[in-house]
């Protein structure tokens, strides 16, 4: 025990004593109960636990992948053979002294008996301290094989509603192990809230509410994660008018009641119809396509017109162009040849409404001809098969795996081995040039670069020795490895991601089509979905994900499916005093339109075109091929280099230099003062200043102006020129934020 008469010499003053970054001390009604059989503490279970909440394996500490001071400990302990490695026998085995526990300077050092780097970390009276001495003192056992094997967590409440700011309540984490123990470990888990706005935790899992609003605690203990919703409603639960038109309404109105919060009402037929032509095909509504919508008097229309632009080639182009962002179509990878012919098999898989999951599979197991077969590229685009390990997860499962290249994923549960399992199944890959010798491909010489499947081929994987040798198999995120040296393993890898029963493709892509119709995801970002990064209303992700699968994945089903609900028809507000941010789609948040849409819906309201180099004309920004294409506007307004396959990758937020763009351009005057624009050709025909105003706001607001908007139209044009008047109008309404944002 800690405290022999030697140590408690040293120790004299010091007890009872705590800092700042100390670790608390467990709450006496949670005693750890230690193994049944033995009673022995164990490495493991005991030993890493107390470091992890000392702070000792952190990234900021010595679980950084340099180390501190000489002592390196895997991240958070999820290697405790190495961490015990480290603490027994590196530095000559200096760091524990088993004939005199009280002299290790595993126990000197984090209580500040000697000098540390790191501050006093623990407590000399603590149960940290008690558990790291009983463990010296039992001549420090190495940990077994199987201590952590089977290890799952539970956590209650899983859902928590807290009644009004500064309630608070208390979280129980409960341990798990494969040989049937089970610990209360709520003293050294570790809790993280998402936003501490809302909600603050403490060490020890008290739950206080600081905000209305709605987020989540991570919790975490021995490479197990688990998360626990917390909302502090805006108010008492309350009743509002809200008739379904979707099983997704009944969901979100729900959630909403539970809240105490009341939606916006519906948007008005004009609001409906721009923001629908943007949502599904990237383009706006012409002056007689708004007068004729309208006019319709139909109860259907809405949802009529929902089916029309998905069969518009508009349709085509606009996601045609998500699909190229989202899979890098670019040709610094795949040379002029190979860039048409992926862009084709895209647009052919969007024109045909092909189903989700019959892309990805075409994707994961394409092989042959670059030029021939457009999917191949997938495999051009990154060529290691640790990047093809990300991409593929990132990309089909929303998951992201970057860290675990180097050690277990801190906010998952996936390891260094699902990282390098999930990579294996393309270690079999081998490109091979068809044609005459040249550049690797699309360069001056012809040359026909293949893909094909080598059962023979080593796997060439940057990692050590030791992980590899348990991860040369693949292995699909802790599902069954396939079998059989004569099959591409991607084919298997194909069938269990894009499987009914996959827990993440389908969650992944309704998610993903949520966000691009709502502006804000039901996970954000929309391609990290993990345990510990729960969707803000998993009940609706939950429907939408099953209802996509039980309609076999049809990506048009699925737009469909939220265009027509009432939460995705709400009319915007700016300055919403409760869910800000969108996340609970009580309104539509105002969002700036994607570069390649804003300077088409600009083309559209003066009447002119764009020239591209290289392109047709008439070309649209939405069509084009790939980034390279020339262009000062869409750079400005923050097109994607195609670079990285992450939704972050576009930038959609607004700044001054977009603003000057738009208000000082020579390319924008020279659109407003086109002999064959618009606005002259309206002042050609002779049209009176109500037929120019109803036309120009019904082409860039889908709407009539308002009886104000009018009047400072007369009072604009009586001042002198009439065309340099009606040419800054024009620009006014460029200029509008009504015009450039999306709502």
């Amino acid at each position: 025990m800690l405290c022999r008469s030697i140590i408690a010499c040293l120790l004299l003053g010091l007890a009872g004593l705590e800092t700042a970054n100390s670790a608390e001390a467990p709450d006496p009604t949670q005693r750890r109960i230690t193994d049944s059989s033995s009673g022995a503490i164990r490495f493991s279970r005991d030993v890493v636990p107390a470091l992890t909440r000392a702070g000792c394996n952190a990234g900021v500490c010595h679980g950084s992948f340099q180390g501190r001071g000489g002592l390196q400990l895997s991240l958070l302990g999820y290697d405790p053979a190495f961490d015990h490695e480290v603490l027994t026998k590196a530095s000559r085995g200096r760091r524990i002294n088993i004939a005199a526990p009280e002299h290790s300077l595993l126990l000197l050092k984090p209580t500040g008996v000697v000098p540390h780097g790191g501050g006093r970390r623990i407590a000399p009276d603590s149960e940290v301290a008690r558990l790291i001495d009983q463990w010296i003192s039992s001549g420090a056992p190495a940990p077994k094989p199987g201590d952590l094997q089977g290890l799952r967590i539970h956590v209650e409440p899983t859902e928590l509603t807290l009644p009004a700011t500064s309630s608070t309540a208390a979280l129980q984490v409960v341990a798990t192990f494969g040989d049937g123990e089970v610990r209360n470990v709520t003293t050294w888990a570790q809790f993280d809230v998402r936003d501490q706005t809302i909600a603050e935790v403490s060490r020890a899992g008290i739950v206080t509410a600081q905000r209305s609003g709605k987020t989540s605690v991570a919790v975490k203990y021995q490479g197990q994660v688990a998360s626990v919703s917390v909302s502090v409603p805006y108010g008492p639960a309350t009743d509002f008018a809200f008739p379904p038109r979707t099983a997704l309404d009944v969901i979100v109105a729900a959630e909403w009641r539970k809240l105490g919060v009341v939606p916006a009402p519906l948007a008005d037929d004009a609001t409906y119809l721009r923001r629908v032509h943007l949502d599904l095909i990237g383009t706006l509504p012409t002056p007689a396509e708004v007068r004729a919508f309208l006019e319709d008097p139909s109860a259907d229309k809405r949802s009529r017109r929902v089916d029309e632009l998905l069969g518009r080639p508009e349709y085509v182009d606009y996601w045609s162009l998500k699909w190229g962002d989202l899979l890098r179509a670019h040709r610094r990878y795949l040379g002029e040849k190979g860039l048409a012919s992926f862009n084709g098999w895209i647009r052919q898989s969007v024109r045909e409404n092909k189903p989700l999951d019959v892309m990805t599979r075409e994707l994961l197991t394409a092989k042959g001809n670059l030029f021939t077969n457009g999917p191949v590229a997938y495999f051009f685009i990154d060529e290691k098969v640790e990047d093809l390990a990300e991409t593929t997860s990132q990309v089909f499962l929303g998951i992201r795996l970057q860290c675990t290249k180097c050690h277990h994923h801190p906010n998952e549960v996936w390891s260094q081995q699902d990282y390098y399992g999930l990579a294996a199944f393309f270690s079999r890959l081998e490109m091979k040039d068809s044609g005459t010798q040249g550049a690797r491909f699309g360069g001056p010489k012809s040359i026909r670069p293949s893909l094909v499947d080598n059962p023979n081929r080593k796997p060439q994987m940057a990692v050590t020795a030791k992980v590899l040798s348990q991860a040369t198999d693949p292995a699909a995120l802790k599902s069954v490895p396939p079998t059989g040296d004569a099959v591409d393993p991607r084919l298997q890898l194909a069938e269990w991601i894009t499987s009914p029963d996959n827990p993440y493709f389908a969650r992944n892509f309704a998610n993903r089509y949520w966000a691009a119709l709502l502006g804000v995801g039901l996970v954000e970002p929309v391609d990290d979905q993990r345990a510990t990064n729960p969707a803000t209303m998993p009940t609706l992700l939950d429907a939408l994900a099953a209802d996509f699968v039980a309609h076999q994945f049809d990506p048009k089903h699925l737009l469909r499916t939220i265009c027509n609900s009432r939460v995705y028809q709400l009319a915007p507000e700016l300055q919403s005093e409760r869910d800000a941010d969108g996340i609970l789609a009580t309104h539509r948040v105002p969002r700036r339109l994607s570069a390649e849409v804003l300077l088409d819906a600009i083309n559209q309201v003066t009447g002119t075109t764009e020239t591209f180099v290289g392109q047709p004309p008439g070309t649209r920004a939405i069509a084009l091929p790939d980034p390279t294409i020339a262009s000062l506007f869409l750079t400005t307004f923050g097109k994607p280099a195609r670079n990285s396959p992450c939704d972050c990758s576009r930038s959609a937020s607004p700044d001054l230099s977009q603003a000057l763009h738009l208000a000082n351009s020579t390319a924008l005057h020279t659109k407003l003062t086109a002999a064959d624009g618009r606005l002259t050709s309206l002042l050609k025909a002779g049209r009176s200043d109500d037929e120019i105003a109803d036309e120009l706001y019904l082409a860039a607001f889908a709407r009539f102006p308002t009886a104000d908007e009018r009047q400072a139209v007369h009072e604009i044009t009586a001042e002198g020129n009439r065309e340099e008047a009606w040419q800054d109008i024009l620009w006014a309404l460029l200029n509008c934020p009504e015009f450039a944002f999306g709502h």
